[in-house]
This record gives structure tokens, C-alpha cells and sequence, in this order.
């Protein structure tokens, strides 16, 4: 999946759009009286944009879908889970100025992409 905006995902199909995403997903848990969620969210589709095919950015609202942050034990929003192969690598709670931001997704990117480097045998 390929997209150059975050994608709203619901319930249903957070495993599919997730879970089984082969491009690594950020996933902000967030709802719309949440402050700190507005704040982030200009950061978030500035990064769908700018790391299009290297990375999906997923917007759950936790009051029409509670499922998922009830199985991540998402206490406070936003909340954003950096996943990749399905497996949570990173959680940042809480909003962050965006260089701090920047620095996190450049720092999950990075590891994701050494990881599969290593696993198709493009080790140093």
C-alpha cells in the first residue's frame, strides 16, 4: 500500500491495514476533542507525504474504534505505536515538537531497513 496521507482505519481492518502491512505503519491512536491529538496531526500527514512508500501513517479514533487501544492497553492519546512485521517497536505517548518527531521516525526506519537488509543476506 502505497498512500501519501494517513489512512483512517477502523476496527475491522486494523489487522489487515496494521498488522499485516508490509511497509512499516505508524499508528495514532487519537480522538477528535483530544488537543495535543490536533497538535500532531499536521506532523503525521506531513510525514505520510514526505516518507510515502517507506512508511504508512494510521489514524485510529479510539471513541468510534476502542478495540485496538484496549488490546495495546492505549491509556492516555495520543498514543502512537510504530509497527513493523507486525510487532510493536517503538510507543510514544504523548505529543512531541516535530524535530523530536522526525528523529524518532528516522530512528524506526532506519533499524526496520537494516533489519531487512540483514534477513536478504546484504550484511556488512
Amino acid at each position: 500500500m502505497i498512500v501519501g496521507e494517513p489512512v483512517h482505519v477502523t476496527d475491522e481492518a486494523f489487522e489487515k491495514a496494521v498488522l499485516q502491512s508490509a511497509t512499516p505503519v505508524i499508528v495514532d491512536f487519537w480522538a477528535p476533542w483530544c488537543g495535543p491529538c490536533r497538535m500532531v496531526a499536521p506532523v503525521l500527514e506531513k510525514f505520510a507525504a514526505e516518507y510515502q512508500g517507506r512508511l504508512i501513517v494510521a489514524k485510529v479514533n479510539t471513541d468510534d474504534n476502542p478495540q485496538w487501544a484496549g488490546q495495546f492497553d492505549v491509556r492516555g492519546i495520543p498514543t502512537m505505536l510504530f509497527v513493523a512485521g507486525g510487532k510493536v517497536i517503538h510507543r510514544q505517548v504523548g505529543a512531541l515538537p516535530e524535530p523530536y518527531l522526525r528523529d524518532m521516525v528516522e530512528e524506526f526506519l532506519g533499524a526496520v531497513e537494516e533489519v531487512a537488509a540483514g534477513t536478504n543476506g546484504k550484511e556488512a
